[in-house]
């Protein structure tokens, strides 16, 4: 089958490689019909490659087909069209039972120290083969696909696998009282779709920042109010803009949905750099242990919450170093919720909203629809945020 493949920074490949089969009795073979191209996506493209190993299949936002199911799999049969969450979880074990899918025990990855396993995210997370790909083995399939109906486009469900269930924690970890006001940090797809869920749940105002025209531009289209990075000269110039907005405290919530590839600090790109280009047994320690974030998001999330309110963390951050003005954090009593979206704990909640009056556009919400053969225009293409792409789907 043809996959898109990890080879080296900033270098990924269509190649052929073999055809998924049934491994263990839980496991599923699906025939993708559209994969997307995630944010995270480019963490691995650009600052997490002391992680990959060349040859890695990419991709963690399927949906698609089922072709075959293992003995234990009796919750699908083939034909059955299906979402696939980006985590692999069993749905049985203790942490599954409280909701943390992310942290499934069956699935974690112990030897790393990490939790459940993801498809396509490095040797972390499992060096599980990804979603960019024609064809897809599932394993723990009697839990984690989710049977949508015939008829819609994938747009209509795909976002299932990732975009919406993290946009929606990312809002329920930021507990934007009724009637509230909340900040998103980065307009990229998780921003943006968790700017459309903040107001479908009620926030009085929301806020978005950015520095890329299109992303602004969908924002102002659905009643967010933009602020745009390159009209400030410093930080506290953003933050105060927006504090005029809320009577001079700041919003209830902020939401960083930018993580490590914030616009900012040029000495913490320099080591993530140097990281990854040393040998990969030296260059993955020094980027787990020592290298810091580039935080810029994160230092403005916690300069702009209003004292007592919360910062919710949905974009990745990988370094285990990073400083954090705890001072600040302490004698303002901010709340901090983050981590991986524990997706099927939210879908029972997303899915009446995959509506044909569509109220969070989910129809519409990919700019770019290309051809599996594309990926490596698109990587660059939404590495360098060219084309308006703001998100793009692959369809083998």
């Amino acid at each position: 089958m043809k996959a898109v493949t990890w080879q080296g920074k900033r270098d990924v490949r269509v190649e052929d490689v073999p055809d998924p089969r049934i491994e263990q009795p839980t496991d599923a073979v699906i025939r993708i019909t559209s994969s997307g191209l995630c944010g995270s996506d480019l963490h691995l493209y650009e600052v997490l490659t002391p992680f990959m190993t060349p040859g890695d299949i990419l991709g963690h936002e399927p949906m698609g087909i089922v072709e075959e199911v293992g003995a234990e799999v009796t919750n699908l049969r083939p034909g059955d069209r299906v979402v696939v969450p980006f985590q692999i979880a069993c749905g049985h074990c203790w942490m599954c039972g409280t909701g943390l899918y992310t942290q499934c025990e069956t699935t974690q990855v112990s030897g790393e120290g990490m939790g459940a396993a993801l498809f396509g995210y490095t040797r972390l997370y499992g060096a599980v083969p990804g979603a960019q790909a024609e064809y897809l083995r599932v394993p723990q399939a009697q839990f984690g696909p989710m049977k949508v109906p015939e008829g819609p486009p994938d747009d209509r469900f795909v976002y299932l696998s990732d975009v919406l269930p993290t946009a929606w924690q990312a809002v329920q970890y930021a507990a934007v009282p009724a009637g509230g006001t909340v900040a998103v940090l980065g307009l990229g797809p998780i921003g943006d779709m968790a700017c459309r869920i903040a107001l479908h749940q009620g926030a009085e105002r929301v806020f978005g920042v950015d520095l890329v025209p299109e992303r602004l531009r969908r924002m102002r289209e659905r009643g967010v109010e933009t602020f745009d990075l390159r009209d400030f000269d410093s930080e506290k110039e953003l933050v105060e803009a927006i504090r005029d907005k809320t009577a001079g405290r700041g919003p209830d919530a902020v939401i960083d949905a930018v993580g490590t590839e914030a616009h900012g600090s040029g000495t913490a790109k320099l080591a993530q750099t140097a990281a990854g280009v040393l040998p990969r047994a030296i260059g993955s320690k020094i980027a787990e242990r020592f290298s810091v974030d580039r935080l810029a998001a994160l230092y403005t999330a916690i300069d702009l919450v209003r004292r007592g309110g919360t910062i919710s963390l949905s974009g990745v951050y990988g370094g285990q170093a990073d400083p954090m003005p705890l001072l600040t954090m302490f004698d303002k009593q901010i709340q901090l919720r983050m981590g991986q979206a524990n997706v099927r704990r939210w879908t029972d909640d997303i899915i009446p909203l995959l509506t044909e009056a569509d109220p969070l556009g989910v129809d519409t919400f990919a700019t770019h629809h290309v051809p599996l053969s594309d990926a490596p225009h698109a990587y660059d293409m939404f590495q360098k945020k060219q084309e308006g792409a703001v998100k793009v789907l692959m369809k083998p």
